[in-house]
């Protein structure tokens, strides 16, 4: 674990934000257990170096589009956690005023595109994004995660072959967490993987110990240069693992309970965070904070959400585009 020219600043702030997404999530977690939030909570946990490492090195103005299991990532590109929380609860205030809820949490105001249900699918949205800033002809880019799962759907093949084809902005994160769903991936996936796929459409890649939050904070900090520089899209392969099942409900009971154990004990990201922050000479103390801090915060958020009013149902339409004939309005 030792590591010269640890820059502790960055790496504290890693830390705490692997704990205060970790936090939030515990939180929807519960709520979803006793009836609070209705609909499936897909949770990252184990997953948080990926988030933090990679979308803290995005500008605000820069594009983010990320999959169902988008808690972390929302957060780290900087939305506010009590309008997530109320939009996880379907409540007044709520990001997308309580109609997306968690898999199609969004914040235009922070660069977050979406979230979205539908596997893989944010992956072509992301090339449509990217396509749009090049036309406009600025230095923003696109940031578009995904899982393991995703590489196996036609939008992956299109995606990225359309962002090579026109050179597009676009930064592509495969979150591999080595299951997708409740399948294997290996036992589902043929060739080497998301960077082998990537490369074969003439996409440079990089390949990264996802629960290493310093290594992904370096990886993403590079890639995220060369591409706003011009040099196209890129892939970095994120391998990680997820703590718990694929939903809030999910016992994962098809996961090797030993397998889990051990993976849990060896690669936690926030762990191994720690033990670089301990070498580094940060305190057990300080690093306890940052575990109460963010345990805190988002029990506030999550006793907020739960008193606000839902929507008037009046509304449900009300920002949902509708424009009739395209002959007549949509040209």
């Amino acid at each position: 674990m030792s590591r010269p020219n640890i820059d502790r600043a960055r790496l504290r702030e890693l830390h705490q934000l692997m704990h205060r997404i970790r936090a939030f999530e515990r939180e929807a977690i519960a709520a979803a257990l006793d009836g609070r939030v209705l609909g499936a909570i897909h949770p990252s946990i184990g997953q948080e170096g990926v988030a933090a490492g990679v979308v803290t090195n995005l500008r605000r103005d820069d594009r983010l589009l990320s999959t169902h299991r988008g808690h972390g990532h929302t957060l780290a590109k900087g939305a506010d956690p009590r309008a997530m929380m109320c939009e996880l609860f379907g409540r007044v205030g709520g990001s997308c005023g309580g109609k997306g809820g968690s898999m199609h949490i969004a914040d235009f105001g922070v660069g977050m595109l979406g979230a979205n249900g539908v596997v893989s699918a944010n992956i072509t949205i992301a090339a449509g994004a990217a396509h749009a800033i090049k036309l406009k002809g600025d230095d923003r880019i696109v940031c578009c995660l995904f899982g393991d799962g995703a590489i196996n759907r036609g939008p992956f093949l299109e995606g990225l072959n359309w962002a090579k084809v026109f050179g597009l902005p676009v930064l592509f994160v495969c979150e591999d967490n080595d299951w997708a769903a409740t399948t294997r991936t290996s036992d589902m996936t043929a060739g080497e993987g998301a960077a082998a796929r990537a490369a074969a459409l003439g996409l440079a890649t990089v390949t990264v110990d996802g629960n290493d939050v310093a290594a992904v904070d370096e990886a993403a900090r590079q890639a995220i240069a060369a591409v706003r520089g011009g040099g196209g899209p890129m892939l970095i392969h994120a391998v990680t693992f997820r703590h718990t099942g694929h939903t809030s409900v999910d016992p994962g009971a098809y996961r090797p309970a030993d397998e889990v154990a051990r993976r849990i004990a060896e690669e936690d990201p926030i762990n191994l965070c720690a033990q670089l922050l301990s070498l580094a000479g940060v305190s057990e103390e300080e690093l306890a904070s940052d575990v109460a801090e963010a345990a805190t915060e988002m029990a506030q958020h999550a006793a907020f959400a739960t008193e606000q009013p839902y929507p008037d149902p009046a509304g449900a339409y009300a920002d949902v585009q509708d424009v009739g004939s395209p002959l007549e309005r949509a040209y």
